[in-house]
């Protein structure tokens, strides 16, 4: 997990938001915690709760409601909202800066920041972008490609041959995300999203010929920097003694920063077109996501089938 986000990096990394007041303080700057604050009730003079560690969102209604107070009462206030965990404060639409608050933040060395945008995408972009880098992180031994747009990390021991098998998906016209090191992280409850380390990416080793630049190779349609983990295919070395599932009423998981993820076992033997049984897996993933069911469809047609040979069975003792 990161611990925090410097300052500097999310404006550069964040084309809507620019420094108004106090360049010279923001390399000194990090946010440690993902959400966004919009001061309403501290502009009133209640601080019993302030989340003083937090981004300080001021929008139409903060800026106006602050226009109303007399010049003691804005100072005093804005005075308070500066401490020296206040990584900075931004003022959306590129509302008129307060003076007092200027003047208050400089005194404090906390920069302030501007956008034109609203206060609600301001608030949105920044959230997803602080929870996507401060969140929940692991570091998984597997490969990760997309099919159909669809993200599938394969696992297995050393030697099974997840680097070869992702390669023949990448030769078909799939994506590869992340070979032998896929870097984990939680965007949301429901959702973990995979990427491959930035010494890793774009790259894949193959036994025999050793490591290869995928995007060189096959373009930049055959890589993605990263995508959602929604199934796991594990591939297992063929054993004659295990009993494998053959109809699909097993469902295994597994679980990944927290979420559990839909898992799939594929036995890999000598004359098994691995690539086309995981396209298969993962278009039939997709249809059960969709609503159709093959297994359930099979079940069906076999009790149908059941019931009428039971009441063929019952006219003929008739």
């Amino acid at each position: 997990m990161v611990e925090a986000v410097q300052l500097k990096k999310l404006i550069r990394d964040n084309k809507i938001i620019y420094v108004y007041q106090g360049e010279h303080v923001v390399d000194q700057k990090e946010i440690s915690v993902s959400d966004i604050y919009r001061p309403g009730l501290e502009l009133t003079g209640y601080f019993d709760f302030y989340p003083k560690q937090r981004i300080q969102l001021l929008g139409r209604t903060e800026i106006s409601y602050a226009a109303r107070l007399d010049h003691e009462t804005r100072m005093r206030v804005f005075t308070k909202m500066c401490t020296a965990e206040t990584p900075c404060f931004l003022i959306s639409r590129s509302l008129p800066v307060p003076e007092e608050l200027k003047e208050a933040a400089d005194e404090a060395n906390i920069p302030i920041l501007q956008s034109p945008e609203s206060t609600t995408y301001v608030s949105s972009i920044l959230t997803d972008y602080l929870r996507e880098r401060l969140a929940k992180r692991t570091s998984i031994h597997g490969v990760l490609v997309e099919i159909k747009g669809m993200g599938v990390m394969l696992t297995g021991a050393s030697g099974v041959g997840k680097s070869e098998t992702a390669l023949g998906l990448v030769h078909r016209g799939h994506r590869l995300i992340a070979d032998d090191r896929v870097d984990a992280y939680q965007k949301d409850h429901d959702t973990v999203m995979g990427e491959a380390p930035k010494i890793l990416r774009h790259l894949m080793e193959i036994r025999g010929i050793g490591i290869i630049d995928v995007m060189n190779l096959f373009g930049a349609g055959a890589v993605k920097d990263r995508t959602e983990i929604q199934l796991v295919i594990k591939l297992a070395n063929w054993n004659d003694k295990e009993n494998y599932d053959r109809l699909g009423f097993n469902e295994d998981t597994r679980e990944i920063c927290n979420v559990q993820i839909p898992q799939i076992t594929i036995p890999v033997k000598v004359g098994r077109n691995i690539e086309s049984i995981i396209e298969v897996a993962a278009m039939n993933f997709r249809a059960k996501k969709m609503g159709y069911d093959a297994t359930k469809v099979f079940d069906n047609n076999l009790v149908s089938l059941i019931a009428d040979n039971s009441k063929q069975d019952s006219k003929d003792k008739k």
